[in-house]
């Protein structure tokens, strides 16, 4: 399971209900449901990856976040989460607004812009930059509003959203030592995890 997943099932609690928002192909949903007992389901914009979950046995459906978390219920879910999509969503804030509604928790990650790596590559070569991350050019990419930490960090403080827990992390999955520091997280970290609930 890949990285920013196995940190998110670490926030979950047992037995909670959550729904996965871009889930591909329900890693995180089979491994809440078997390891936590969670009731976990999960909405997928790309047709073939709900498919293949749902040829799996997992419950995830065809969806789009940017139209169809309006139609869920309020407090339907103890965690919304979004990995690694928030970037490529058409309108993060509505999204996120949507998540808190019909979640008590909403858990994010996102791949972090404002690393140093990438900063120097766009200053050096003017360039933009990929990595492991941002693995295909500007022209094929899905992510549409890339942000930093400190970006994400200024959204929750604007939208009254109040942040438990945040950590960044390299793609090897060592977490950063300046915990503390947004500013240090955001200069060396390479992809982000927050816990958000309503303030």
């Amino acid at each position: 399971m890949r990285l920013d997943l196995r940190l998110i099932a670490e926030m979950v609690a047992p037995g909670a209900r959550v729904l996965d928002i871009g889930c591909g192909d329900g890693a995180l949903i089979e491994y809440l449901t078997r390891e936590k007992r969670a009731d976990a389901r999960g909405i997928e914009i790309d047709m073939a990856e709900a498919t293949e979950a749902v040829a799996a046995g997992l419950p995830v459906i065809h969806g789009d976040a940017d139209a169809d978390l309006e139609f869920y219920p309020d407090s339907a879910f103890d965690y919304v989460v979004l990995s690694r999509t928030l970037q490529a969503v058409e309108r993060p804030r509505e999204v996120l607004r949507q998540m808190l509604r019909i979640g008590a928790r909403a858990i994010v990650s996102f791949p972090n812009f404002g690393h140093w790596q990438l900063r120097s590559r766009l200053l050096l070569s003017g360039r933009m930059p990929d990595n492991e991350t941002w693995s295909r050019p500007w022209y094929e990419t899905p992510n549409i509003h890339p942000c930093t930490i400190r970006d994400f960090f200024a959204l929750c403080a604007m939208e009254g959203y109040v942040v438990e827990r945040w950590l960044a992390v390299d793609e090897k999955g060592l977490r950063s030592p300046w915990k503390r520091s947004p500013w240090l997280a955001n200069l060396f970290g390479e992809q982000a995890l927050f816990l958000l609930r309503r303030g």
